[in-house]
């Protein structure tokens, strides 16, 4: 069985599922709906129809309620289904809960995105502890990078246990990426929900930001520098904004009418990487863009104080620039300026996979699962 929470989750494992399935392994798909109507969108795209739809998402609940109501919910799926194995993904209130649930059922659990640490509980939050708690409720861990599995047999993990895979939203990139390219049908429905007002003649800077930690001061900081590049004439920032109100709040307060700024909503998976196809750079606190970006050649200004992806850091293709007004106006200004400055971040090696980390990830699941009979 497959568990997703969230849009993230949902693209990172799609390329799983499908991977499983083309060995003949049947696959249960379960969703714990975080996120709706973003995670409706990422099933349709990847023609995944869940099998428990827990549809768990209220406004406003606090992360103990969300997490009660997975762990309780997944309890009811599990004793109704009683899978060989569960999938989790990262580091969410979903994949957490997820795991405690299927320990308690004696179920074992395979941890994908494994052994990511920023070694601060406090960044991201709640995440960063969240993915520590699933490391020692997992018998497997896939590990994107070789960074990750030496977190993780620092922890005390059995070597033998992880598998480096690379990440899987390369897969998911790859797929998506081919199917714009390749598919005018499919292009042109991604390109229909682009904002109309695109400028193709000012370099598009790309925005996201979400995490918890910059909600307030951190949030209000990034949006002001957001509106201070805006000033420069030769750029259009596109922000697919959050629904969190939190998110919403300091955005379209401080940003919404200014012009050379285009709020959206978010936007469906296609259509967003149309967008990075297109763009010049990205500013973003994501953690999945950290990765998708620099496999099309794009620099990523990561408005966090650390990452729990410091291989894109070393390589060059992201630059952590915090929340700080002046700092995050430098950093981009040089790389929009200074063209040898952009190709240095354009050009570095992608360090987060090869587009075939589901394969591996399945040949070991079906390997363990044949080996358990």
């Amino acid at each position: 069985m497959v568990v997703v929470g969230t849009r993230p989750e949902a693209i990172k494992m799609a390329p799983v599922v499908a991977a499983l399935r083309e060995r003949g392994v049947r696959v249960l798909v379960t969703v714990t709906a975080q996120h709706r109507n973003m995670l409706d969108q990422v099933l349709d795209l990847f023609g995944i129809t869940p099998d428990r739809d827990l549809d768990l998402m209220r406004p406003g609940q606090s992360l103990g309620d969300l997490f009660s109501s997975i762990l309780l919910g997944m309890q009811e799926v599990l004793e109704d289904l009683r899978p060989k194995m569960v999938l989790v993904h990262g580091d969410t209130s979903t994949t957490l809960a997820t795991a405690l649930a299927s320990f308690y059922a004696r179920i074992p659990v395979a941890h994908i995105e494994a052994g990511l640490r920023t070694g601060d509980l406090g960044a991201p939050y709640p995440e960063e502890m969240n993915r520590r708690l699933v490391t020692p409720l997992s018998v497997l861990h896939f590990s994107p990078t070789e960074s990750a599995r030496a977190n993780l047999i620092a922890e005390g993990c059995q070597p033998d246990c992880i598998e480096v895979t690379g990440n899987t939203v390369i897969d998911a990139l790859q797929l998506v990426s081919a199917r714009i390219s390749d598919e005018a049908a499919f292009r042109s429905r991604a390109e229909a929900v682009l904002p109309p007002a695109l400028d193709p003649s000012k370099k598009l800077v790309l925005v996201t930001g979400h995490r918890r930690e910059n909600h307030g001061e951190g949030l209000d900081n990034i949006c002001r520098a957001l509106r201070t590049l805006a000033q420069r004439g030769d750029v259009q920032i596109v922000y697919p904004v959050h629904p969190n109100p939190n998110v919403l709040g300091s955005v379209e307060g401080y940003l919404d009418g200014v012009e050379g700024i285009l709020l959206t909503p978010p936007l469906d998976y296609a259509a967003f990487i149309c967008l990075l196809q297109r763009c010049t750079l990205v500013i973003t606190d994501s953690g999945g863009i950290q990765e998708e970006a620099p496999a099309l050649g794009k620099p990523v200004f990561v408005t966090r104080s650390t990452s729990e992806r410091p291989e894109g850091i070393e390589a060059g293709t992201a630059r952590l620039v915090g929340t700080n007004h002046d700092t995050i106006i430098m950093a981009v200004t040089k790389v929009l300026d200074d063209d040898a400055a952009y190709e240095s971040m354009s050009r570095a090696h992608n360090p987060f996979g090869d587009g075939h980390a589901s394969r591996r990830i399945a040949d070991r699941i079906h390997r363990q699962l044949s080996n358990s009979h």
